[in-house]
């Protein structure tokens, strides 16, 4: 809010955002580890003016940071810890940082002496830095749309299938999302062109998906993601929005194979939804925490 902004100038200080949801494990805990800390805490208060945005209340904002972010890294996610400068214009960004030095990643307070230094001894680089992104972000949003030709496709599926896991599914080692953007496309990749390989990686994903710890075979439903290649070992928050795009693949590959397996999965995950996401009113609640008892 204003308020905020105006302290920032004011004050002459960087301001820090902090973005994240409420059944996200890590925004839990880099809160309780360094939010919570009293001399962490202090020292944010007296080098920053610290905000934080809730992504499932504000999508907007989080669209436009975790743009930046994954301008900046290479890559994105939750809690999204981001430094701007008064005009609210991102120059360093980063997702969870540790209390300390820790895997290959410098600490908190590290990173926070290390802006309040650079903000008060040669703020031409912070300048030049979120000018650059400013920029990043300005022509992100303003691009013209494009026709997607049939090379596009060809080369998606082609992106797409290198990263596959022939033994267990998914795409990539681990950890493994379900993806379900990916399989939907694949299945019309297979109806366009009649690629088996296709529709197989889709059919092997969604059976290993089933078969593994990321789907939950005692409450329903499906987590957000398994640590490891298997889909074994799953991080237990499950999100509605994922629920909903899980059984429409399952429901698509039932309609291809009418293989009872994938109808009865995505029974199990809507059931799940009535069950546990749906209040007495009839309205959907967004998420279940990793971290509920």
């Amino acid at each position: 809010g204003d308020e905020a902004f105006e302290k920032a100038r004011s004050e002459d200080k960087p301001i820090f955002l902090s973005i994240g949801y409420s059944a996200c494990h890590w925004c839990h805990v880099m809160e309780r580890e360094s939010f919570e800390d009293t001399a962490i805490a202090r020292l944010m208060n007296e080098t920053l003016v610290c905000i934080k945005v809730d992504r499932e209340e504000r999508p907007d904002i989080d669209r436009v940071y975790m743009t930046a972010v994954q301008a900046m890294t290479g890559g994105g996610g939750w809690p999204m810890s981001l430094f701007l400068t008064s005009e609210l214009t991102p120059f360093f960004g980063a997702t969870y940082i540790p209390p300390t030095s820790q895997y290959g990643r410098p600490g908190f307070p590290d990173v926070v002496h290390r802006i309040a230094g650079l903000w008060k001894s040669d703020r031409s680089k912070i300048v030049e830095s979120g000018r650059q992104i400013g920029e990043y972000l300005k022509n992100s949003v303003s691009s013209p749309g494009a026709a997607v030709n049939d090379s596009a496709l060809h080369a998606g599926y082609q992106a797409i299938a290198r990263s596959y896991d022939p033994v267990y599914g998914g795409f990539g080692s681990g950890p493994k999302f379900p993806r379900p953007a990916v399989l939907d496309f694949l299945l019309r990749y297979y109806e366009r062109t009649g690629e088996d390989s296709s529709l197989r990686m889709v059919l092997t994903t969604l059976r290993k998906m089933a078969e593994g710890g990321v789907h939950d075979h005692v409450g329903g439903g499906f987590h957000r993601y398994s640590v490891d290649g298997q889909w074994r070992v799953p991080h237990f928050e499950k999100m509605l929005y994922d629920q909903a795009a899980i059984a429409v693949s399952y429901l698509e590959a039932f309609q291809i194979t009418r293989d009872p397996l994938y109808s009865s999965v995505a029974r199990d995950v809507l059931d799940y939804v009535a069950a546990n996401l749906t209040d007495s009113h009839g309205a959907f609640f967004s998420a279940e925490d990793a971290d509920s008892e």
